[in-house]
């Protein structure tokens, strides 16, 4: 069995909405990719959320999430998700792999991701009264 592990971050702005992103195949979730040689797994979720979406990040190390599924057979699959801070940068797709980035409220995040995991992410992050808190 092969493992791959990605890491991404789910990330606030000073609004209390959340940045999701389109991928090019029409799904919605949060940015994440792939860890790269040597690289910690904050190292990759920084550079993924701003090489996908444009925007620099302050990791909160508190909350951390990871959920596991099998993308294909014989591959398990781990990603690990921090919550973050949007602190910079500007909207700006990576057109290779993403169709479309925008903020959008807590609310309309859930009704808008794709899969029940990331939805569970997601509740993990905010606090029981519905912020990023």
């Amino acid at each position: 069995m092969k493992k791959e592990k990605s890491c991404g971050a789910v990330v606030f702005n000073d609004k209390n909405e959340v940045l999701l992103i389109t991928h090019n195949d029409g799904h919605i979730c949060f940015p994440k990719g792939h860890v790269e040689l040597n690289e910690t797994e904050v190292e990759t979720a920084k550079r993924e959320v701003l090489e996908e979406t444009g925007i620099l990040i302050q990791i909160d190390n508190s909350k951390r999430v990871v959920i596991t599924y099998n993308p294909k057979v014989d591959v398990v699959k781990d990603v690990v998700f921090f919550r973050a801070k949007a602190i910079g940068g500007t909207i700006s797709p990576q057109i290779e792999e993403v169709k479309e980035v925008r903020w959008v409220s807590i609310d309309e995040a859930f009704l808008l991701i794709t899969y029940d995991d990331s939805k569970e992410v997601l509740s993990k992050m905010i606090g029981s009264d519905g912020s990023e808190n």
